[in-house]
């Protein structure tokens, strides 16, 4: 009897895919050169393919009664939302759509086990999906391998299964072969492209179950390379990404609708590039966000504004192999640190408490990057976050980072925006989690922090809001006038109103020089009466710019 795709064949797929890539995985890393030449395409898909396999329930997994319609879908839409919830990197979140391109050709057909028909249907809408995802596809990449391969299936013209998957695997052969001649980057190290070559190895291990052959793959060479056994690759030794885009970013995101998606999309793709965003494709369903960037504040303050960002992951490029020696090991006397600039003793005083290092300015003044190279080293600790606390102070933290880290020292900067997102972020730090995890948790702490803060007018203006007179106390969110008030206490009072209506757990003030203990003390017993689900905390900030700085977490 032919076989059919039903749930048995789509987890045996998967188990299969998964040892395929297991087996290849080194080389995948080894010739992975774009669009970056982080070495990490083979265990991105294969942890992205081990994703999708822990999400199938165990009793959908369980050898089924053949042709069983509602397990074949269950399996499908598991593998599917399993592959999207643990995608990484660009690789992954292309293997996702493979994913969903099956479940939603499963799921045209009712769940019937189908032939070679929702095969080809299935490589067709992977192929529509995946390149809707990313913002800028260019030829030559794992796009063009995939888009072959649902060519092929389609004109295969075959009703039979294992004939359209061999057809699939043929084609991504030839056009993985062929990447190397479409982008420079490739022709550069005479290589193919690692995510083609990964998802070749997922397709030919569908056609060697179906086949009845071993499931070992003769890796294709590079087009004009050597031929026989498998691609003969170079990776160039001073291959780096490029230096705008030092981070990769992804996350999770749910609530949210597809305008805010595309307002995303648009947002990320003037941040940084290698964008792509996927979706479920269920209504108010969960989207996975991936951007390589700078800034990386920015990439997820723009997941706040489209939704509710979770499962946040920041990795920072390998720097260039050309670095002075590092600092001997024994230079080091502690292993993790945190450094935070602040404007204030105040806040100075109430930063080391918490256990950071702190780098003091005057009054918002700029500060070298010497002296936070400086601070940095003096922390003597192997692994470092630097806290800027002002968006023009990123910047010279990243230069002194990158100075630091030719000298041994592992640092990153999270680009906080002001000091109550830099004391959020230190509020979660924990220094028995490991580092990335660490860093994960205060990105999240920070990004999730809205600021605001009240002035006093000094003269007559218009504002968004209305005409202002000198005295009135202004409301300023990013950089805008949002309300006019009487006196600094109503201020206080319809500031923190307005930014509740967002939703909130904690609200924090820092109270300025010249501001007396009482403002803070009426906010917070208003707030804990009409807010008694909020958490309220009030400090001394010491500032002479805003009379009273609010967050809300």
């Amino acid at each position: 009897m032919p076989p059919t795709l039903d749930s048995a064949l789509l987890t045996g797929w998967v188990r299969a895919a998964t040892q395929a890539l297991e087996r290849h995985r080194a080389e995948i890393d080894r010739i992975n050169v774009f669009p970056v030449p982080d070495g990490d395409t083979g265990t991105n898909l294969l942890l992205t393919m081990r994703s999708a396999a822990d999400a199938v329930p165990p009793a959908a997994a369980a050898r089924p009664p053949s042709g069983d319609p509602e397990r074949t879908s269950t399996v499908a839409d598991a593998l599917a939302a399993g592959a999207l919830r643990g995608a990484r990197g660009n690789s992954g979140i292309i293997l996702s759509q493979v994913l969903r391109g099956v479940a939603e050709a499963v799921a045209a057909v009712g769940g019937q086990a189908g032939g070679g028909g929702v095969l080809a249907d299935a490589l067709c809408r992977a192929h529509l999906l995946a390149t809707a995802a990313v913002t800028r596809p260019r030829p030559g990449t794992v796009l063009s391998v995939l888009a072959a391969a649902a060519r092929a299936a389609v004109t295969a013209g075959a009703s039979r299964l294992d004939a359209v998957a061999e057809a699939a695997a043929g084609a991504a052969a030839g056009a993985l072969r062929a990447t190397t001649r479409q982008l420079p980057e490739l022709a550069r190290a005479g290589v193919v492209d690692a995510g083609g070559l990964g998802l070749y190895v997922v397709l030919d291990a569908l056609a060697a179950l179906l086949g009845g052959r071993p499931g070992t793959v003769e890796l294709p060479a590079a087009a004009g390379g050597a031929g026989g056994g498998g691609a003969t690759c170079r990776v160039p030794a001073q291959a780096t990404p490029r230096e705008a885009d030092e981070y990769e970013v992804m996350f999770l995101l749910d609530g949210t609708d597809q305008a805010r998606v595309d307002d995303l999309r648009a947002a990320l793709d003037g941040i940084g590039d290698s964008v792509a965003v996927v979706g479920d494709g269920v209504p108010g369903g969960t989207w996975n966000v991936h951007v390589h960037c700078a800034d990386v504040g920015a990439a997820i303050e723009a997941g706040v504004a489209a939704g509710r960002p979770h499962r946040i992951s920041v990795v920072r490029f390998a720097d260039p192999p050309a670095a002075p020696a590092a600092r001997p090991a024994g230079a080091f006397e502690r292993e993790r640190a945190v450094v935070l600039v602040v404007g204030a003793p105040e806040v100075a005083e109430l930063a080391r408490s918490a256990g950071a290092h702190v780098v003091e300015r005057e009054h918002d003044g700029p500060v070298e990057v010497e002296v936070l190279r400086a601070a940095l080293a003096g922390t003597r600790a192997r692994h470092v976050v630097l806290l800027p606390d002002d968006a023009d102070l990123t910047e010279p933290a990243e230069r002194a980072a990158s100075l630091a880290r030719k000298e041994g020292q592992e640092v990153l900067v999270v680009p906080t925006a002001s000091v109550l997102q830099g004391l959020a972020a230190l509020a979660v730090h924990d220094p028995d989690r490991r580092a990335g995890e660490d860093v994960v948790a205060m990105a999240e702490a920070a990004a999730g922090t809205r600021t605001a803060g009240l002035l006093v007018a000094e003269s007559e203006a218009l504002t968004w809001v209305g005409r202002c007179e000198p005295g009135d106390v202004l409301g300023i969110s990013d950089g805008e006038v949002v309300l006019i008030a009487p006196d600094l206490a109503v201020g206080a009072l319809w500031l923190a109103h307005r930014m509740l209506t967002a939703g909130g757990e904690i609200v924090t003030a820092l109270l300025g020089a010249d501001v007396d203990d009482a403002l803070g003390e009426g906010l917070a017993a208003d707030l804990r009466r009409t807010h008694p689900e909020v958490d309220v905390v009030v400090h001394r900030g010491g500032q002479r710019d805003y009379p009273l700085v609010l967050g809300v977490e």
